[in-house]
């Protein structure tokens, strides 16, 4: 029978202040967001503390108040971004939507297994991801870091599929780019 942790609220910003705020930081870009999300997550189990069922760790509980905040936070920022967007795929594609001979995608001949070029690539992935639009940031977090599905980062948002779609192939399109230019030099 598994035992039931020690739930500890007053050491929760000692155990675990840190380690939410980088959770928080490499899916938002801003120091003062993360920050509040952190904040918002503590003030967020404090009220609900009655309510911890001891069905999961401490810690992972937490993780998962901060994972909503973090949604929270995309949500509010996605009903003030705009949504309209550009017409990026004329840089990379021609009239009958084939790669253009200049952007064709490149082999990388990448070795992931290794941990320094995986360090290397991680930073680079994480300062390409900074200089996509707010939107396209929000709509990669929630896909591939959160892991959420189509309908939850649609509803989420509030956006469409169709514009989900336009929005997670630009976002791989930016990064691809940036990441052959910023750490390939192909």
């Amino acid at each position: 029978m598994q035992e039931k942790s020690i739930f500890l609220p007053e050491k929760w910003v000692d155990n675990y202040g840190d380690e939410l705020y980088r959770y928080a930081i490499v899916r938002v870009k801003d120091n003062g967001f993360a920050e509040d999300i952190v904040q918002e997550t503590f003030l967020s189990a404090w009220r609900s503390r009655e309510t911890y069922n001891g069905t999961s760790s401490e810690k992972n509980w937490l993780y998962a108040i901060c994972k909503n905040k973090i949604i929270d936070h995309f949500r509010k920022q996605a009903g003030s971004s705009s949504l309209i967007v550009g017409k990026e795929e004329e840089m990379y594609f021609d009239d009958n939507e084939h790669w253009k001979a200049k952007d064709t995608p490149k082999d990388w001949n990448i070795n992931y297994d290794k941990k320094v070029e995986a360090k290397e690539f991680y930073v680079v992935l994480e300062n390409c991801k900074k200089k996509l639009k707010d939107i396209q940031q929000q709509v990669f977090v929630l896909k591939y870091m959160e892991e959420l599905d189509t309908v939850e980062i649609c509803d989420s948002l509030k956006i469409t599929q169709a514009n989900y779609w336009v929005l997670i192939h630009r976002c791989k399109l930016h990064l691809r780019a940036c990441i052959q230019k910023n750490w390939l030099n192909i």
